[in-house]
């Protein structure tokens, strides 16, 4: 069935408007230059976004693989909660638009603070909203401590792929494959281990091993 017309104006604008940024950079791209490529009009352009800024960012969430609110992840396993929520891959067929736009996007969010702002809250604020609520499951069910402060937990999660993100931008280097899967596992060493309930066995066994240390 044919897409509404609508629709396939809106996926023409996109298609056009990430090939330009690309190319051209985003100051440089105008909206009539986008309308002449997508052959769709500037009136019905401006349906769809109020300005550049807001197509822009449209392009970048599309490429990144962030339309759409992230869902809740509760498979009833912190391990394998984090590890969905964390490994997120931007789709691969973007791989190419992605990294030739990134310095044009880094260029002209650095001279528009209200536009670098904006792209913060609509591509980092649903997967932060989405991994504190996991923790907060889980401190809930004891699985984490009911102490432990989520925002030092989210950046201890989040912080070695912000990073790899930078280094990458800085000088084309990358950090290894599955880093967030080291990241994973070691905060829960530090944290979900030591807030699993002592069993039994091993509460008698540390029992008489004070028993036997304590003076006769």
């Amino acid at each position: 069935m044919a897409r509404p017309r609508s629709a396939r104006a809106h996926t023409d604008v996109l298609d056009a408007a990430q090939t330009l940024f690309a190319e051209r950079g985003i100051d440089t791209t105008s909206m009539d230059a986008i309308a002449a490529a997508s052959g769709v009009s500037k009136a019905t352009i401006y349906k769809h976004w109020p300005d550049k800024d807001a197509l822009c960012l449209e392009v970048m969430v599309r490429l990144h693989g962030r339309e759409g609110p992230l869902p809740e992840i509760d498979t009833g396993d912190l391990r394998q909660d984090l590890l969905t929520s964390l490994g997120h891959r931007p789709p691969e067929r973007y791989t190419d638009l992605r990294e030739r736009i990134l310095p044009h996007f880094m260029a002209y969010a650095s001279r528009n603070p209200d536009f670098a702002q904006a792209w913060r809250a609509r591509a980092l604020s649903s997967p932060r909203i989405q991994l504190q609520h996991i923790l907060e499951r889980a401190m809930s069910r004891g699985l984490l401590p009911s102490t432990m402060n989520v925002d030092i937990a989210m950046a201890l999660l989040m912080g070695p792929s912000l990073y790899g993100w930078i280094l990458k931008s800085l000088d084309a280097r990358t950090l290894p494959e599955g880093v967030h899967i080291l990241a994973i596992d070691a905060f829960l060493r530090t944290y979900a281990e030591p807030a699993m309930p002592t069993t039994p066995r091993v509460a008698r066994s540390r029992d008489r091993r004070a028993s036997r240390a304590a003076p006769g």
